[in-house]
Order: C-alpha cells, then structure tokens, then sequence
C-alpha cells in the first residue's frame, strides 16, 4: 500500500516525465531531427531522466558512478556533434538532455557519496556548459553556455541546502535516540539496585530466622530466587537495547515509576491547570515487566506534555491501561483540535522520536495521528513477553 509521500514522489516523477517529454518535443520541432546524429542526441536525453527520476538512497556509490558516466558521453556527443558540419544547422542543442542533466546534478548532490559526487559534479558541469556548443560556436552559444553554467551553480546550492537540512535533522533525531538509551541506563540502574537492595534484605532476614524456623527461611529463599530470576530477565534485555558503554554508574537511585504511578500523575497533570485527565484500566497490572512498565508511563507524560503544549481547546484526555495475555495497551486521546503543522523556520519536536526509540527498545510500536472523532490519540502496543517478539 502506498502511503503519502510515495503517492506524492510518484505524481512527481510523471510531471517530470510529461515536462521532459514537452521538451523533446519542442527540441524535434526546433530543428534537432535534422542532424545525422539524433539517434545519439534522443536517447541522452532519456538516460539523463533514467538516472535522476528513481527513488535514490542517501550516500549512493552508484549514482554518482553512473552520472559520471553520463556526463563524459555528453561531453563526448558534444565534441561529435559540434565537429560535424550538421551540427551547426540545427536551432536546438538539446533543452531535454540540459534539463535532465540538471536534474542529475540535483539528486548527486542530494543524495550522492561524497568521495564520488565531487568528480560527478564538475563533469555535469562541463557537460552542461559546452552543451549549447552543438548548435554553434558563435557568441550567442557561449553566452547560452554560461547562463546553464550559473543555472547548474544553483542547482547545486539546492541539493547541497536539502542534503545539510536532513543531515542536520538526522544527527538531532541520533542525539533524542541516545539520550533515551541513556535514560534507559539510568532506569536499568535504579531497577537493579532496587532488587539487589530488596535481595539483600531477604537475604539477611532469612539468615536470622534460619536457626529459629527453617521452613520459613526456605520460603525466604524462594523469594530471593524469585526476585533474583526477575532482575536478571529484565536485566537481559534492558542491556540488549542499550549502545553507550559509558553509562554513569553514578546515575541517582530514584524509584522508577510505572503503570502504577499514572494515577498521580494524572491528578498532578489536572490540578498544575492542565484539562482533566482521567484513567482507565482495564485488567491487572500486577507483574508487567519493569522496562514495559516504565515505557508505558513515559509514553502517557510524553502524551499529555504534548497536549498541554499544542493541542487547543481541549476539555479532557482520557488514558486507556489494557492489559492482554501477551501485551500492554495504552491509549492517550483527548478531545481537542489536531495540532498546527509546524512554521518552516520552527524547531520541529523530537519527542515522538524518542517515543518511537524507547518502544521499540521493548519490542512495541507506536502511533500517532488524529481521531477518528476529533482530537490527537496515541496507541502503543508493548509485548509482555520480550523473548516471544525477537
């Protein structure tokens, strides 16, 4: 199924298409048809839109390969077509192959390796301004040669911007990523010394009363291996998602807070002047592993910090706990307007970004979108059973 931004790629790929088609029209109608060599001049045009109108992956070695390529057989026809005694006949050189070549430009820039984009960018320029020269050497193709040197100039500015831009939002999109890694560090810390504290104690309570009533200390003892068994599975996998070997041991010893501290949370939300917040809980939350449980409490603060930050006119937001044999649910919605789509020159929020980060983490996912009935809902499906989902 399509989403969105393929339909929108797609219906930008036939307008270039129908653009350059008019194009080559206009080159057959300006004369171009009448040189021997327009079985060569055609077919350039067409491999031009055959590299630069595919989808390209973001630091490609082959498009900037195969541009390169192209560009050294353009300047090669040029040399041909300007040498032979047709060429100087015929009112076009080739507006199709100029307007391909610098949407060659545009995506080698854009999405090019860097190592092979710089030798693809200078030959695409030389093919681009020798490229009037097909039709003369006179004054009026040299000046026309220049102006398609300063268009490629520009070109280039362009990809280069857009190509900064994603880099930019990219390294800010790593940066939210590892500091939830780091987060999650810091609650794998608290979560073992707080079991470890509790084993312990057992530990030493089962010393003590071990002389007095063995069967007791034996029931002491299970409640250790219990809590033991539990510290290492969630252990096992909190650390499996982790990158930073570098955590600080030193992180504070806080209790973590989860399912069962949304209740607060929620009142605190409500009284600091937010709208109502009301919980629902369908099932127990007894026993939900401690790195679902926190992601779930982060995922319903990230949820209402988001209301309270853009939503407008909202009356109320309702969270949904729902715990399934293999998954817990959770649901933030309130009833508000969907929030505004961001100015151009506004820092866009990476708060979802972290979301997605941590649930995934868990083995999750996560949505976002409008209701169905108004308002802004996020739905996050966290498995119970980590093993079962890797």
């Amino acid at each position: 199924m399509l989403t969105q931004r393929d339909l929108l790629f797609r219906l930008a790929q036939f307008a270039a298409l129908f653009v350059m088609a008019c194009i080559g029209l206009f080159d057959l109608a300006s004369g171009m048809a009448d040189g021997a060599l327009v079985l060569l001049r055609v077919p350039m045009a067409i491999a031009t839109a055959a590299v630069w109108l595919p989808r390209h992956r973001q630091g490609s070695k082959r498009l900037p390969r195969t541009a390169l390529v192209l560009a050294v057989c353009s300047l090669f026809l040029t040399v041909v077509v300007a040498a032979s005694a047709s060429g100087y006949s015929n009112g076009s050189w080739g507006l199709a192959e100029t307007v391909g070549l610098m949407g060659v430009l545009f995506v080698v820039c854009r999405r090019g390796d860097p190592q092979w984009a710089v030798g693809a960018v200078l030959a695409l320029g030389m093919a681009l301004g020798f490229l009037p020269l097909r039709s003369g050497a006179d004054y009026e193709m040299v000046i026309a040669g220049l102006v398609q040197g300063l268009a490629g100039t520009a070109v280039i500015g362009a990809g280069v911007y857009l190509r900064m831009i994603e880099s930019t939002r990219h390294r800010a999109m790593d940066a939210v990523r590892a500091e939830q890694r780091a987060e999650f560090a810091r609650d794998l810390h608290d979560f073992i010394a707080h079991h470890v504290t509790g084993i312990v104690v057992q530990a030493q309570g089962a010393r003590f009363i071990a002389e007095q009533d063995p069967k007791r200390a034996l029931i002491a003892l299970e409640q250790i291996e219990t809590a033991g068994a539990e510290t290492m599975a969630s252990m096992r996998r909190m650390v499996g998602v982790l990158r930073d070997p570098n955590a600080s041991p030193d992180a504070p010893l806080t209790p973590l807070a989860g399912v069962d501290e949304l209740a607060p949370l929620l009142e605190q939300f409500t009284n600091s002047g937010g709208p109502l917040a009301r919980l629902h809980v369908d099932g127990s939350t007894a026993g939900v592993p401690v790195e679902v449980s926190t992601s779930a409490y982060r995922v319903v603060m990230e949820a209402l910090t988001n209301i309270r930050r853009h939503a407008q006119g909202v009356r109320v937001a309702d969270v949904w706990i729902r715990r399934t044999p293999d998954w817990l649910l959770v649901r933030v919605a309130n009833d508000g307007l969907p929030p505004k789509a961001a100015a151009p020159r506004e820092a866009p929020g990476y708060g979802l970004v972290g979301l997605q980060e941590r649930v995934r983490a868990v083995g999750g996912r996560i949505t976002a979108g409008p209701g169905i009935d108004g308002g802004w809902v996020v739905d996050a499906a966290l498995p119970l059973d980590q093993e079962v989902t890797r």
